[in-house]
Parts: structure tokens; sequence; C-alpha cells
């Protein structure tokens, strides 16, 4: 029987079969991909295949069908441990605050990295907009440039107020779409503003620490009822990068791959090296300086910061 994973929680998981019934599976103990080394095998959005147990009210998942892609992040505790938290993906829609609790342009950067890596179109949506004071508004207005001049749709949204929700419905209807963002920035509120059905619990920031308290424990599949899916996925506080070779990171910032073939030499590294577009485009301000220090970070493994 074939069916699509839609919760995962660890040890089980919850998958939809084609007639559109819902059935507890697990998988066996040596199940493994051969596509890379994860803390899960199987991860929401997967199609599997399963066979039902004797007693007809679990399964066990034998078959991964191929994915046609996914996110994937690596721990930055002493693990290491890559999770993938979303897979067969149309979009990945980031959300992200300017305060309470900030992200950082390094943490985004570092999102759009890996949604470009796995050929992930992303979406930026700078939720809070109510908490915003008139300078807030002008930074938020500096940052949606950045990342609008380089092609990634921005949305400013107040999911609390409900401002420009119904925009945001419009890009989720009929996708599959990963949301993701760190603790507190009202990833769950969002949801429960674009689809009211659903009633996600919601928590407060942590006053002495600013960052969100998870409310969201397990990755899981809503949908729509105006068409689409939604992957729902607990807060990231880090986000590491994973598998991505140096020699291929420029590609996956577009300011830098749309100038690589100019660079004097062809394996440019695009840090020190005479004759090289990049290093010319970020003094004359062609590309963000924030971008290219993302670039720097992660190029030489120091993409573990906040």
């Amino acid at each position: 029987m074939r069916g699509l994973v839609t919760k995962s929680t660890g040890s089980w998981y919850l998958v939809e079969s084609e007639e559109g019934k819902r059935i507890q599976c697990r998988i066996k103990g040596k199940f493994r991909t051969k596509e890379i080394t994860t803390t899960n095998p199987i991860a929401v959005g997967d199609w599997v295949h399963y066979e039902l147990e004797p007693d007809q009210d679990s399964a066990v998942i034998t078959v991964l069908e191929p994915r046609k892609n996914y996110i994937i992040r690596r721990s930055i505790n002493l693990s290491k441990q890559a999770q993938i938290i979303g897979a067969n993906l149309d979009q990945a829609m980031l959300v992200v605050t300017l305060a309470s609790p900030p992200t950082s342009l390094g943490f985004i950067d570092r999102f759009l990295v890996t949604a470009e890596a796995y050929d992930i179109p992303a979406i930026l949506v700078f939720n809070k907009l109510d908490l915003f004071s008139d300078e807030g508004l002008e930074i938020l207005t500096d940052y949606m440039t950045i990342y609008e001049h380089i092609g990634y749709p921005c949305y400013a949204t107040s999911a609390r107020e409900k401002t420009n929700i119904e925009e945001v419905r419009l890009l989720l209807k009929d996708k599959t779409t990963l949301v993701s963002g760190h603790s507190g920035v009202g990833k769950s509120t969002l949801i429960n503003a674009i689809e009211p059905s659903v009633d996600l619990k919601t928590g407060e920031i942590s006053d002495w620490s600013d960052k969100g308290k998870h409310t969201t424990t397990f990755a899981e599949m809503i949908n729509l009822s105006f068409g689409g899916k939604l992957i729902d996925t607990p807060g990231i506080r880090e986000l590491g990068i994973v598998d991505i070779e140096k020699t291929e990171l420029a590609h996956f910032f577009p300011e830098m791959r749309a100038r690589l073939n100019e660079c004097r030499f062809h394996n440019c590294r695009h840090i020190n090296e005479p004759g090289c577009v990049v290093l010319e485009a970020v003094e004359n301000g062609e590309i963000e300086s924030s971008r290219y220090d993302s670039y720097l970070s992660i190029y030489h493994n120091q993409d573990t910061r906040n």
C-alpha cells in the first residue's frame, strides 16, 4: 500500500493512504535511506509503501520512494547529526522577525542557501508588523530590499492582527509548503490566521532569553481548506549547513552565481583572488556586504552561529 507521511514523532509516523485513510506506521530497525545518514530516515512529505500488521491497526513502512527534494539541517550540538525537516516540497517559507526574537541575516542566508542547494523556491515572511516602530519599519524596508533585489519574494505580516494574511494564503494555494523559522517568530499564530480550523497551540516569548518556547513539537502536514498542504515544523534555534562543498557554495548565492563566469580564474574562491568580479561587486555595492559576510562565514565553516 502507498501513502504520504503527514506526521513524524521520531519513532512513529502517521501515513495517509491514497484513499485518505490515516494509519500509524513504524519502520524496521535497520531501515536506512541510501541518500544520506540522518536522525530521521523518513520525513513528513515522503511517499512510502507500507504493509499492515496482523492487528490491522498499525503498519510497517517497507519502501521509501525517491524524493523530489528536501530541506535538511545539521544540529550544532556535539552530535552534529543531520535531520530532514520536510520532503517533496513546492516551496519553503521562512518566517522571520526583527525583534522578539530577532532573526539574524546570517540565519536567513543559511536557510536560503539550503533551499537553493536543493532547488526549492524560498519565500521570506517578516512577521509581527504590529510591534514595529518607525525606525523598525525603516530597517524592515532595508531588509526586504536586500532580498527582493536578489529575487526572493518578501512579505510583511502581523499574524496577531491578520495583516496581509490573504496575500500569504494566495502563496500557499495548491502547493506543498514547508514553514520554518526560529521558535517564537509566530509560526503557529500565522498558521492559525491562515487556517483557523487548525487551532495550533501558541506560546509566549521567554522574557529572560528573548527566545521563543517550542510550541510545535513534531513536524506535521496540514491540509489547507483552500487547496494545498503546509508542513509545520518545530522552531529552529540554529541551522547548520549540510553537504555543500566549498567550491559549490557561490552557486547558491544567486547574485554571485550570475557573475561566476567573469572571474579571471576558473577556480576563484571569491575571497582574495585578483580579477574576482564578486569582490568587485561587493566593493561597489552591487552585492550586499551582509550577504558576502554570510558567504565567508559558511565557507570557513563558521555557519553555526545564530
